[in-house]
């Protein structure tokens, strides 16, 4: 039997046991092992330019906006006064990106543990971070972030973990020190925003993160939007605030939305209040 990854002209990502999915490859741009990972880059006809690390889809040009702007315009706009934000991961930059776009943010912190990933996606992909990485607001850290989050730093309004799966480098963004070090590194009525993966999947990983967020935050759950190349289903972003920005009104969402005067692909100020509402079966997988 042939195996299923050696189809001719197909990537075929194995993240799940159960489950794959095969991309169309058209041409090979990049392959080469950094520090800590193999990346890849390739073009497919829907999706453009894809980056794969250890063969697990990261990002691709052709739905990258969803997950970014799901991730940075949720918090931001909840919070209503975010100056200073922490990004742990996000080395292709597009996060960066989408947070910058919000005038009254005053200085981002991104840190990325390989500096391999910043310099190909610059180079190999520069429209996802569409010029983020000259913005002088922009503080990049080549750094472990479960060691950064130790450190004595000033205070954040908005902490963004745009990390991979909970496998290999990115295994320890998923555990309870962590998330205890980023929920420590807070302004008062800041945000804690994760990435969880696909719950339909993999609702171990959103199972482990909300019970650690029970225990730090009064207002703690998840929202979901739907990536279409992060395949199996919606997918969930942990939330976790000290304060109660998650009842912000759709009223004043919507105001301050006009006012940052972005032009977001996915986000709205109605989508952002859905994106709260969760199926029964996600539910269900709340400590």
């Amino acid at each position: 039997m042939t195996d299923i990854r050696d189809i001719p002209g197909w990537t075929v990502e194995t993240l799940h046991d159960d489950h794959a999915q095969a991309l169309r490859e058209t041409a090979l741009l990049y392959d080469s092992e950094t520090e800590h990972q193999r990346l890849r880059v390739f073009r497919n006809p829907t999706f453009g330019r894809i980056l794969t690390l250890d063969g697990v889809v990261q990002v691709t040009e052709g739905d990258e906006f969803i997950y970014h702007e799901m991730m940075t315009h949720v918090p931001v706009l909840a919070h209503g006064a975010a100056k200073r934000i922490l990004i742990i991961g996000g080395g292709d930059g597009g996060m960066a990106r989408e947070a910058l776009r919000h005038k009254g943010v005053e200085h981002v912190t991104m840190v990325e543990i390989d500096a391999g990933v910043v310099e190909f996606s610059t180079t190999y992909m520069p429209a996802i971070s569409d010029g983020a990485f000259d913005d002088p607001r922009l503080d990049l850290q080549i750094a472990d972030g479960a060691e950064f989050v130790r450190r004595d730093l000033p205070g954040y309004d908005v902490i963004i973990v745009d990390s991979t799966d909970p496998i290999g480098p990115g295994e320890v963004l998923f555990t309870d020190t962590f998330y205890g070090q980023a929920h420590r590194l807070l302004n008062e009525g800041g945000i804690l925003v994760t990435q969880n993966g696909v719950p339909f999947l993999q609702g171990q990983e959103l199972t482990n993160t909300m019970r650690a967020f029970k225990a730090l935050f009064a207002d703690w759950t998840c929202y979901m939007a739907t990536v279409p190349t992060y395949a199996g289903g919606p997918m969930a972003f942990g939330w976790g605030c000290k304060g109660q920005a998650r009842a912000t009104p759709l009223a004043t969402l919507a105001s301050r939305f006009k006012k940052a005067d972005i032009t977001p692909r996915y986000y709205t100020p109605e989508v952002h209040v859905a994106a709260f509402a969760l199926p029964r079966y996600v539910l269900d997988l709340m400590p």
